[in-house]
């Protein structure tokens, strides 16, 4: 007798895999696979664990999954210099407004809008935030602007800037297993 059994899990997909981050920092040590590698015990800028970006009009970073996956959920790691009083007084103003992407290239208007921040204050965006994104597709994109003559919520900065320090993104895997069982 066979016998067949499929196991399907979620991993995280973005786990060391390339990343792209625009308008970087002046330094390696704030470079786009710092937001992929694992790491995040240190949510400051001077940890080298974030990828961070020059202050600008838009603020882009993607991660390219090298395949197509089926995409369950994202989970964003914010920049708060582990000090949430910090985030919640400063930082998490250049974060407000963001968008989350899935596409099949790094063109994020091709892709699928998982999430638009629409609702956050400056006191209520989370440092962690997490998103369900049931979608399929290769490069996840973040990505955020402040456009000259828009006018803009209470509490947002003037400028966007990225600071990402982990972003997880949980796609399905698929074990099968096939078992041959003989009396």
């Amino acid at each position: 007798m066979t016998l067949y059994c499929v196991f399907i899990f979620t991993v995280n997909v973005a786990l060391n895999k390339p990343a792209y981050l625009q308008y970087s920092w002046y330094s390696d040590t704030y470079d786009a696979s710092n937001a992929v590698d694992g790491r995040k015990p240190d949510l400051s800028y001077r940890g080298g664990q974030c990828a961070e970006s020059q202050e600008g009009q838009t603020a882009t970073w993607w991660v390219d999954l090298t395949t197509i996956h089926s995409i369950h959920n994202i989970t964003i790691y914010f920049r708060t210099n582990n000090n949430l009083q910090d985030f919640y007084t400063g930082l998490s103003n250049y974060f407000l407004g963001f968008s989350l992407y899935v596409s099949n290239t790094t063109d994020r208007l091709q892709g699928t809008l998982c999430y638009k921040d629409d609702n956050f204050t400056a006191l209520t965006i989370p440092s962690v935030f997490t998103t369900t994104c049931p979608v399929i597709g290769q490069y996840v994109i973040y990505y955020n602007e402040r456009r000259p003559g828009v006018t803009y919520p209470r509490g947002y900065s003037k400028d966007v800037r990225i600071g990402l320090c982990e972003v997880e993104v949980y796609g399905e895997c698929s074990l099968f297993l096939k078992f041959n069982i003989e009396y």
